[in-house]
């Protein structure tokens, strides 16, 4: 008899509540969302919500609301939301402080409870927190990423269906470096049907939905006063779909680099290929000149963040 996939959810806000009900609309395995333990009744109410949706929805999973860590054991993925959201005005950076000593501590139950599990990571700012989370666990690298690239491919995507009119389905496109303002773009990867998206679109035009794609989150924030939910849990999801599935996808996620495109030793969004026993493999590609200044720019600016992080917990370092 074989076993559902068990994943843990730590944060049962926006993020976390969105991320159980695209996974169980998936049925992707049985699911566990941990929240603190003022939020108890909230949680637990959340999951027993999303629990009775699932005779109208046709999936089959248990689906669990905690404040206990206990209840993650033998979790497969543990994908930790946990942390401040946006305000408007905020800057991801400006989460560090607060957001660095709440992913330590989720990290280290994770590491007490789920051992063996794979860690996805989506807190702000999201480069540094994959590296807070895998010292504080001591997990190898390739059990620990974190999903930006997905997110953001996902809004530039969106945009070029929205200038086009063409259905998303068809729209392929690759993009490396960090999370929102940190990205680098990769237009000559972008393609519709296999047609390159210039045959379309000017590359004028092209360099404005950009940055759009860019400032995504900031634009979100600024019209409804905190963070975005529902496409961040779906590029999550579509993380973990690859991994309890163990499909071998190739996603622009926050992956460990130790020499690839010329940086290491970060977390830094690059191709990786998504399987059974998570990264299996950081992509290689070759980068024009000014694509890898891009590049240096955004593993610097990574690299900044570390330092924070490394001032705040030196045992972090």
């Amino acid at each position: 008899m074989l076993n559902r996939a068990k994943i843990a959810i730590i944060g049962g806000g926006n993020v976390g509540a969105s991320c159980a009900l695209w996974a169980a609309s998936k049925e992707l395995g049985d699911i566990v969302v941990v929240d603190i333990p003022q939020a108890e009744g909230l949680v637990k109410g959340k999951m027993l919500d999303l629990a009775q949706a699932s005779p109208v929805e046709r999936f089959d999973s248990t689906i669990t609301g905690t404040t206990d860590y206990a209840d993650i054991a033998g979790a497969d993925v543990v994908v930790i939301t946990a942390g401040l959201p946006r305000k408007p005005g905020m800057s991801r950076d400006d989460l560090i402080k607060t957001n660095v000593e709440i992913v330590r501590s989720v990290s280290q139950n994770v590491k007490q409870h789920a051992p063996g599990s794979i860690v996805i990571v989506v807190s702000n700012p999201l480069d540094a927190m994959v590296y807070t989370a895998w010292k504080a666990t001591g997990f190898p690298t390739d059990r620990i990423v974190g999903q930006a690239g997905c997110l953001d491919m996902a809004r530039f995507k969106t945009f070029i269906a929205m200038e086009t009119g063409f259905s998303v389905e068809d729209i392929n496109a690759l993009l490396l470096g960090g999370h929102g303002d940190d990205m680098v773009p990769l237009p000559r990867f972008t393609s519709i049907a296999g047609i390159p998206v210039t045959q379309f679109i000017t590359e004028a035009r092209l360099d404005e939905i950009v940055e759009r794609a860019k400032k995504g989150g900031g634009e979100i924030v600024g019209l409804m006063g905190t963070s975005a939910y529902y496409a961040p849990a779906a590029g999550v999801i579509q993380m973990v779909e690859a991994i309890v599935k163990d499909k071998k996808r190739i996603l622009p996620c926050a992956g460990y680099c130790d020499g690839e495109f010329g940086i290491k030793g970060l977390f830094v969004g690059v191709p990786c290929l998504l399987g059974g026993s998570g990264v299996e493999q950081i992509i290689k590609i070759d980068l024009t000149a000014d694509e890898q200044k891009l590049m240096d720019a955004s593993a610097a600016h990574v690299a900044e963040l570390v330092e924070v992080v490394k001032g705040l917990y030196p045992d972090l370092a």
